[in-house]
């Protein structure tokens, strides 16, 4: 390629991250690894109304976030954050959203010799269908197996990569031979910005739900306090409010001291029958209420056995 192709096409591509960064003010740090050009395609496509995915080199990268600090300091928080195999998801939509259509373009992958698995990898127990020429195959990778019907059976399940394990030539071959696609590939998220700050991925799984809860759980925790060490604040208001009010009828009943809200309560102490004689009408009548369905279910019964076999 001519000199000034490439300077020209590393001016544009400056020229287009710069606009990005100033036009969008949130954005996902992507890894791409095992990620094919076909599949970024599709990427792109389900993501066109919402982001805008840029890959490049990263040196490419820093280089175009640096140029840009002066405008906008905090996009220093991005630049620890750009190394291996990166890119950048620019988006002003909800970062949940646009994150779940991340998550629905991962595809399912077989397992290939000297890649390192990301998870538990575990062969379930099974027919194998395989005929028993292959029997030497699993007793090197001590997998205990029996010829059941002509075809080998594999006895329990195998756990036969962990996360982070390099995946073997045997390992791959048995996978491919089970039919098995263990890994699923697409832009993983490693990082998020938003607004100049950076946070793990895992932040985008609190719901508001969650936040209310915790927070709560701080209001009681300050109120706790507050009214242990007799210091008012607006959380423990309410309970200091309730609590005299409790100290008030308490001296109301010991005293002949009363006012409106006390007075049930001093006539309650006097004379406690005349409420047990209130009370057992309202009881007779919640009883009655109850037995006049099941007295018409009776009635309807009885009628319906008044027919005889020719109605």
């Amino acid at each position: 390629m001519p000199r000034e192709d490439r300077a020209t096409w590393k001016s544009n591509y400056f020229l287009k991250m710069v606009q990005l960064l100033e036009q969008y003010p949130k954005c996902f740090v992507v890894g791409a690894d095992n990620v094919s050009s076909r599949q970024m395609q599709k990427i792109r496509a389900s993501l066109r109304d919402q982001a805008t995915v840029l890959m490049g080199k990263n040196t490419m990268m820093r280089k175009a976030i640096k140029g840009h600090l002066q405008n906008n300091p905090d996009l220093e928080r991005l630049l620890p954050h750009i190394k291996g195999n990166v890119g950048l998801v620019f988006t002003d939509s909800d970062l949940t959203e646009v994150r779940d259509l991340l998550l629905e373009n991962k595809v399912a992958a077989p397992a290939r010799a000297g890649a390192i698995s990301p998870v538990d990898v575990v062969i379930p127990a099974q027919n194998t269908g395989l005929g028993p020429e292959k029997t030497s195959f699993f007793q090197a990778l001590a997998i205990q197996t029996k010829i059941s019907r002509g075809t080998i059976e594999i006895i329990s399940n195998v756990h036969i990569l962990k996360p982070g394990d390099k995946v073997g030539a045997s390992e791959a071959t048995l996978l491919n031979m089970l039919k098995i696609s263990p890994f699923t590939y697409g832009l993983e998220i490693e990082q998020v910005y938003d607004d100049g700050t950076c946070f793990s991925p895992a932040v985008l799984d609190i719901t508001p739900e969650d936040i209310r809860k915790r927070f709560m759980e701080g209001v009681c925790n300050v109120a706790a306090v507050s009214l242990q060490i007799g210091y008012p604040t607006v959380a423990s208001v309410p309970h200091s409010i309730i609590n005299g009010f409790k100290n008030l009828l308490a001296v109301a009943a010991e005293t002949e001291i009363t006012f409106p809200e006390a007075e049930k309560m001093k006539a309650y102490l006097a004379d406690p029958s005349a409420f047990a004689v209130a009370a057992a009408p309202a009881a007779e009548e919640k009883k009655e209420e109850e037995a006049a369905p099941a007295q018409e279910e009776e009635e309807s019964s009885d009628d319906d056995m008044g027919f005889d076999l020719f109605g």
